[in-house]
């Protein structure tokens, strides 16, 4: 069942594929951070690098939707393609569904030290294969956008918080997610660190579909 489980949530992050008020904490050196001390679970240069690429994904996403008007929010370059507000709706209610795997099905996976040093390998084709738009996919019915956002100001607002509440489980975890492992239907097994990349990269290569919006021929001027 908690395989299932597993697959299930995988397959939606896939298939889909107050806003930058902590973005200097976060991208503070961790060294010149007061904060209580960790396990070694993760190095010091682990949790960098996933907190540094959690908050340039963030803001590149907020810039990205920053700045428009309500016509270019609502534009839909097709019947069959998203508009930017629709877009941003998918990507704010899968932001917490990462977090949320990793914490209750992948953590609680049996430990698998054996496995860590071939799963490591993976952390750069986790960044680099999941924001690639080459191979367009199908969200799942219960990920695709709804409305479920009344203003642009709370879908905003509900993003950062899930994406702050990420970058804190990086930087303050006890977790071993590196031994920890749960199966993702396109790159194979994931340990809990790069189900963690995977939120970064997921919101990457949704913020690029925006742009695509924004790059059609038909986006209103204004």
């Amino acid at each position: 069942m908690r395989k299932q489980l597993i697959t299930t949530a995988a397959s939606a992050v896939v298939l889909c594929g107050a806003l930058v008020s902590s973005a200097q904490n976060a991208t503070t050196p961790l060294a010149a951070r007061a904060s209580a001390p960790v396990a070694a679970t993760l190095s010091d240069a682990e949790r960098e690098k996933a907190i540094l690429n959690l908050d340039a994904t963030r803001q590149l996403f907020v810039k990205a939707i920053s700045g428009i008007s309500e016509k270019q929010w609502r534009y839909k370059p097709s019947p069959d393609r998203w508009s930017i507000a629709e877009v941003a709706e998918h990507i704010t209610v899968t932001e917490s569904a990462i977090l949320t795997l990793v914490r209750e099905q992948v953590m609680k996976s049996p430990s698998a030290p054996e496995k860590r040093e071939e799963i490591n390998a993976k952390d750069e084709i986790v960044l680099t294969k999941i924001p690639d738009r080459s191979t367009k996919l199908q969200a799942p019915e219960f990920l695709k956008p709804t409305g479920r956002f009344p203003t642009r100001a709370e879908l905003a607002k509900t993003f950062d918080e899930s994406r702050q509440a990420t970058i804190e489980y990086v930087r303050t975890t006890n977790d071993d997610l590196r031994e920890h492992f749960g199966e993702h239907p396109v790159l194979g097994e994931l340990d809990g660190y790069q189900w963690l990349l995977l939120n970064a990269a997921h919101c990457a290569r949704h913020t690029k579909q925006i742009e695509e919006v924004k790059a059609d021929p038909g986006y209103p001027k204004e």
